[in-house]
């Protein structure tokens, strides 16, 4: 039986979709082996595309007289979407993944989880400390590539011309005739990877960096979708010209993904582009999962030796899978121009960069380019409120002596930078006494950025320090609350970001206290509509405590950047962060 989750076809994506929902098992027992008693059960969750390789081959096994230690083995595999188990994962150990979501109900906690790609493993361990799978050593490969339809390709070059980032970013900046997309990056590591390659060259461009970058973001989430069936089925369906001109135009994709679409026959073939510095590959990665019992994690290494021998290859070709090696085995049909070997080393939580300027194993840099994507792609209605007060003079010797009002001025500005056109934002600073009785002060009317970007530049360039200001917090946090849910809009996040010292609330004038102001929030909140406050804290003498209390009863969360200057990309976090989908 041959079993696919990435297929193209119709039909296929259609039969994907019910088994992503639903789960398929491939279960093998063997009631009595020679030489072994009792049975070790092992659970095996798999990507799609490598889950009838892996049952293939633990089938063979088990038939053959698979035991551990005397135990006779049983292996069961179940083809289940990473960002499913991820999910899973995830809600565990009590942390959230961008974009991931909570579990869906039918992914499962497996003794052993083969992602399609060692990210998801960078992921969880970065956000989850107690997540510490054993293993991890890549059983397959599947390089990432453009996919674009070959008279697209043609006309730029291919197969002659060997084709760089700069080709590309060029197309998607200069040009209105490529039709980008691409699949959630989120959700999906060829995305993900195709994202940070795409972010790593346009960082080379010095001044113009950050404008590229995010026309590139733009133009890729214009043809965003949230599965990869979808975004298949968007490629031409007809040799027509028009239809072609029309049609999605250029994808980060694996090569698995190619040749597998090229194998329905559609009207026109895909070409795979392999640009250098390669993306980071897929590398599906095999991770014994944590608290696995130590007969399972037995029964887990013999697998692991069955999945690494040398027949494996073959069984991975038909699959449409390179080897962990970058080669391939006997039923492979490579897309024209494919190199052997091909793909990045594996990607791993150490200081290796993956082998290339594209590929990243720098946790850091996935969530900032996450939280990047997610800032500019999906618009929202945000106040700053920025502390004015005379702390935020102080000057920060890791940052060449800048205070800290100019960190975060300038951390603010270039977040202003990514938002599109489509996102309202509105900016206050706060203090003490700055006018008619009140600690805080309205500098720009949260209004659509289309209208008022010149205005926020231009507010945020004067800001100062008040010398001798004291920090009225809770006035300010209760009055940009109630402006906020004053002015709510449906079909956005409506958030408040604030940018303070946050030593605590220093308001001479009395006004209220931490226990009123809680008490008010929570007659204020209303879950139809949601509010969130986001604070970020500069400095290492952030009271966390009362903050993180305050940010319970809102939603959204303490950021704490206790070196200010690092306070860009703490600041990307937070005007990234969206509420968790139910």
């Amino acid at each position: 039986m041959r079993f696919k989750l990435r297929g193209a076809g119709v039909i296929a994506a259609a039969m994907a979709l019910v088994v992503v929902s639903t789960g398929v098992y491939f279960g093998y027992r063997q009631v009595s082996q020679p030489g072994c008693s009792g049975e070790a059960k092992l659970t095996v969750a798999a990507a799609g595309e490598v889950a009838p390789a892996i049952e293939e081959a633990a089938k063979a096994w088990v038939d053959g007289g698979a035991q551990a230690d005397g135990v006779c083995v049983a292996v069961e595999v179940t083809a289940q979407e990473p960002v499913d188990v991820a999910a899973v994962v995830a809600g565990k150990h009590g942390v959230a993944l961008a974009g991931v979501g909570l579990a869906n109900g039918t992914a499962t906690m497996p003794d052993v989880w083969v992602p399609d790609s060692s990210t998801w493993l960078l992921r969880l361990q970065s956000a989850a400390s107690g997540f510490s799978p054993t293993n991890g050593e890549s059983i397959a490969r599947s390089p990432v590539v453009i996919a674009m339809p070959e008279p697209v390709a043609q006309q730029i070059g291919w197969p002659q011309k060997k084709l760089g980032w700069n080709d590309l970013l060029d197309g998607l900046t200069k040009s209105t005739a490529l039709k980008p997309g691409i699949v959630e990056p989120t959700r999906d590591a060829a995305g993900l990877s195709g994202l940070l390659a795409l972010g790593a060259q346009a960082g080379t461009l010095g001044a113009q960096a950050q404008n590229v970058q995010t026309s590139v973001l733009r133009a890729l989430a214009s043809g965003k979708s949230a599965l990869r069936t979808d975004l298949l089925a968007r490629f031409p369906r007809s040799t027509d010209p028009a239809s072609v001109a029309q049609a999605l135009s250029a994808a980060p994709l694996s090569e698995e993904d190619v040749v597998e679409y090229n194998a329905s026959k559609p009207p026109i073939s895909l070409a795979a582009l392999y640009l250098e510095p390669a993306p980071t590959s897929l590398d599906y990665p095999y991770a014994v999962m944590p608290g696995t019992d130590p007969m399972k994690a037995k029964a887990a290494e013999g697998l692991f030796r069955v999945l690494t021998a040398p027949d494996f290859k073959n069984r991975l070709g038909k699959q449409h899978l390179r080897s962990a090696d970058g080669t391939w085995g006997d039923g492979f049909e490579a897309p024209a121009g494919a190199p052997s070997p091909a793909g990045t080393p594996q990607v791993k939580p150490s200081g290796d960069s993956g082998g290339t300027a594209a590929g990243t194993s720098d946790p850091a840099v996935v969530e900032r380019t996450l939280a990047t994507w997610t800032a500019v792609t999906l618009p929202g209605r945000l106040l700053a409120v920025i502390d004015i007060s005379g702390t935020m003079g102080g000057k920060v010797a890791s940052a060449g002596g800048k205070t800290r009002m100019d960190l975060t001025k300038a951390a603010a500005t270039r977040g202003l930078g990514l938002f599109s056109d489509d996102w309202a934002v509105g900016l206050w600073s706060f203090s003490s006494n700055l006018g008619g009785g009140r600690d805080y002060k309205e500098l720009v009317p949260i209004q659509p950025v289309s209208s008022g970007r010149s205005a926020l530049l231009g507010q945020l360039t004067t800001l100062q320090a008040k010398k001798g200001g004291n920090t009225g917090l809770y006035d300010t946090i209760l009055a940009a609350y109630k402006n906020v849910q004053n002015g709510w809009q449906n079909g956005r996040v409506n958030s408040i970001v604030m940018l303070t010292d946050a030593i605590g609330n220093d308001d001479p004038e009395g006004g209220i206290d931490h226990a009123g102001l809680l008490r008010e929030l929570k007659k204020l909140k209303d879950d139809k509509k949601p509010v969130q406050l986001i604070i970020i804290g500069l400095g290492d003498k952030v009271n966390r405590g009362p903050l993180d209390e305050i940010t319970k009863v809102t939603g959204g969360g303490l950021f704490v950047a206790e070196d200010p200057a690092k306070i860009g990309d703490i600041f990307l976090q937070a005007i990234s962060l969206r509420p968790t989908s139910r």
